[in-house]
């Protein structure tokens, strides 16, 4: 197979401009101390400044051809552990690190959403297509799904744009810098991340032609219209214009208040009288529901509405 038959399989365009390289260096951050883990170091532009900073680097070379070269070049330097392998297969490492890489354009969101779902990544700074940069940072005035999903605990930026000139190949776009920083702070707490992300999935399910429209159909109208004046979006807002902080105080009126609401209501929920004093409180992923020994296995409706997504 030829070598120009490969980088091409392979998305392959390497930089050939070390100031590009030093950017996305001082754009990371990193410091001595820090694991980096490379995507494709390909000819090692990246990586050789890379480890003017980072005393342990982790590059992961899908190419064999590459992979062979740079392991000849590292033989003998102990800072760096090079891996002939596609970087997409590897486990996330079980402690806090950074990944910093030129990504292969035909890879870029399998790379992203691998970066999201690492428990012990801290930052990421990717040189992405110009245009998937601005899409996932919402330079647009439109955020995708995606970046909406992961920003109470992940913080999206666009960085510098990057033209095509300083690649080899030459690729018919630009690219630009994407980064990805891991909140010190969440704005919301890990236990409510998956009824958030039910939250997303129906906010952008598409049916009724508006945000609140999809809402309404697992949530009270007026409970959705109040969330959104909560959030200061209008009613006949599309999904894409809704920004990230608008969906955390939205998630907040429709999820986590009505759940506070369930767990310290001591009064069982209206029209079940009928229960008697047969009442206890049953823990469920949704939070508390009211059952009675005749039915133990059916949550009243209050409860129901607040656990749907």
């Amino acid at each position: 197979m030829s070598r120009s038959h490969t980088r091409k399989t392979l998305s392959q365009n390497f930089l050939t401009d070390p100031r590009i390289a030093r950017m996305l260096v001082r754009e990371s951050g990193i410091t001595p101390a820090d694991l980096v883990l490379e995507v494709g170091p390909g000819a090692g532009m990246l990586t050789r400044h890379l480890l003017t900073v980072s005393r342990r680097v982790r590059a992961y070379e899908k190419d064999p051809h590459h992979a062979a070269r740079l392991r000849r070049r590292y033989a003998d330097d102990d800072r760096i552990y090079l891996q002939h392998s596609d970087f997409r297969d590897i486990r996330a490492p079980e402690e806090p690190f950074t990944v910093v890489a030129n990504v292969p354009f035909a890879i870029t969101t399998d790379i992203v959403r691998w970066c999201l779902a690492a428990r012990h990544l801290t930052s990421a700074t990717l040189l992405t297509q110009w245009e998937f940069a601005r899409k996932h940072s919402g330079d647009y005035g439109r955020w995708s799904k995606l970046s909406i999903t992961h920003w109470p605990w992940t913080e999206p930026a666009l960085g510098p744009r990057v033209g095509r000139d300083v690649f080899h190949p030459r690729p018919a776009v630009d690219a630009g810098v994407l980064t990805l920083r891991r909140r010190p702070e969440p704005l919301l707490p890990q236990g409510f991340r998956a009824d958030y992300r039910r939250l997303v999935d129906l906010g952008f399910s598409g049916v009724g032609g508006s945000f609140t429209a999809s809402l309404r159909r697992a949530h009270p109208a007026a409970r959705v219209h109040a969330a959104c004046a909560d959030a200061g979006i209008s009613r006949e807002l599309t999904v894409g214009f809704v920004p990230p902080q608008a969906w955390v105080r939205v998630f907040d009126h429709l999820v986590v208040r009505s759940q506070s609401r369930l767990r310290t209501d001591p009064r069982p929920p209206p029209g079940r009288s009928a229960l008697g004093s047969l009442l206890w409180r049953r823990q469920s992923r949704f939070g508390p529901r009211w059952t009675s020994n005749r039915a133990r296995s059916r949550p009243c409706s209050t409860g129901s509405r607040s656990g749907m997504t």
